[in-house]
């Protein structure tokens, strides 16, 4: 099988929780691995290496039941060459996207990277110093398929924040009855509504959760309050053309 969907998005908003609730639905064949960087990381490998990665439906599916499959790769939201190269092999499938506060988001990936050990300067240096580690990766990345960074991977605390930027990119691609946003803190507050939310967008009959754990959450020491103040204030922009494009008021504003 090739993916009927795909959640691209964001990191640090909730994306493995919504990848182990719909993959406990019946109908849901599970991917080898939750993350698989094929639009990304693996983009020069061949379709084959790709679909090795799902399910054969007619060993797997229910009798008389059409199964679908499906994948979560947060960083395809923010890589530029992702939509592209997801378009041009999937070009019906659907996509889901989970957006967080953009301030919280900042500070659990902050927290994430320094657990994982990739990062080590303290949150406002490491906002400092995010323009100078990402200058250039982007048109590298978007011009070069074999192309990696690791800072545009982990550095981007700010820049994963600009989600209205990153939304039209996908959309420049996909039809945005394609596309499912969802708030990150709705889905936090009730992850079951939410997960029913998810299941008819991907035409499934709808089953409630079982298992409503959070996932991958970490505890992080608090942040000044004029600090917060500064990062939300680079975020009001985005945040303003976001709840245009989504015709809806943001819970995070």
């Amino acid at each position: 099988m090739l993916p009927d969907f795909l959640i691209i998005g964001t990191q640090k908003g909730g994306t493995t929780s919504l990848h182990d609730q719909l993959c406990a639905h019946p109908l849901v064949l599970p991917p080898v691995q939750k993350e698989v960087h094929y639009f990304t990381h693996n983009a020069t490998r061949p379709e084959s290496w790709y679909r090795s990665h799902f399910p054969a439906a007619a060993r797997h599916a229910p009798a008389g039941r059409r199964a679908v499959t499906g994948e979560a790769t947060p960083y395809y939201l923010f890589h530029p060459g992702a939509p592209a190269r997801a378009q041009s092999l999937l070009p019906a499938v659907r996509l889901i996207v989970l957006l967080r506060d953009p301030v919280a988001r900042a500070l659990s990936h902050h927290n994430h990277e320094l657990a994982l050990g990739y990062e080590d300067l303290p949150f406002e240096s490491a906002l400092a110093a995010e323009d100078g580690r990402l200058a250039g990766e982007a048109e590298r990345l978007a011009a070069d398929p074999r192309a990696t960074s690791h800072a545009h991977q982990h550095f981007s605390y700010v820049a994963r924040g600009r989600y209205a930027d990153q939304l039209e990119r996908w959309l420049e691609h996909y039809s945005r009855r394609q596309l499912l946003v969802l708030i990150s803190e709705e889905f936090f507050a009730d992850p079951a509504r939410v997960t029913l939310e998810a299941q008819r967008f991907l035409a499934l009959p709808e089953e409630p959760p079982q298992s409503l754990a959070p996932r991958n959450a970490r505890r992080y020491a608090r942040v000044d309050d004029r600090l917060r103040r500064r990062l939300a204030g680079l975020f009001t922009d985005q945040n303003d053309r976001l709840s245009r494009l989504l015709d809806r008021d943001l819970p995070w504003e």
